[in-house]
C-alpha cells in the first residue's frame, strides 16, 4: 500500500511541476522534484529507513526548489524604469536602452 501511494504522491507531483507557466515557476519545479529524489536517496543512505528517506527528500525538495528558483537567468526587458512625460506625469513603463547602457 505504501508503494503505491508513493508512486501515486510523486506522479502527482510531476504533473503539477509541469503546469506551471512561468520559467521561474518551471525552474522550481524542476529544482524541487530533483532535490527531492537527491534527498531521498541520501536519506535512505544514511538512516536506511522509511523516515529518514521522507525527511531527505523534504529537505531536498525545498533546498532545489529555493536553488532552482533563484538561479533564473534574468532578461532583458524584465525591468521597470520610472519616466517623466514633458506635461510632468510620471508613469513606468520597460526600461530602454538607455538604462542598459547607462545613460540615464
Amino acid at each position: 500500500m505504501r508503494l503505491h501511494t508513493s508512486i501515486a504522491a510523486i506522479l502527482m507531483t510531476v504533473a503539477l511541476a509541469g503546469c506551471e507557466t512561468s520559467e521561474q515557476g518551471q525552474r522550481a519545479g524542476t529544482g524541487a522534484l530533483i532535490g527531492g529524489a537527491g534527498g531521498a536517496l541520501v536519506g535512505q543512505a544514511i538512516g536506511r529507513d522509511t523516515k529518514s528517506t521522507l525527511i531527505g527528500a523534504g529537505a531536498g525538495a525545498l533546498l532545489g526548489a529555493a536553488v532552482g528558483s533563484s538561479t533564473t537567468p534574468q532578461r532583458r526587458g524584465q525591468e521597470m524604469c520610472r519616466y517623466q512625460d514633458r506635461s510632468g506625469r510620471i508613469y513606468t513603463a520597460p526600461c530602454d536602452d538607455r538604462y542598459y547602457n547607462g545613460d540615464y
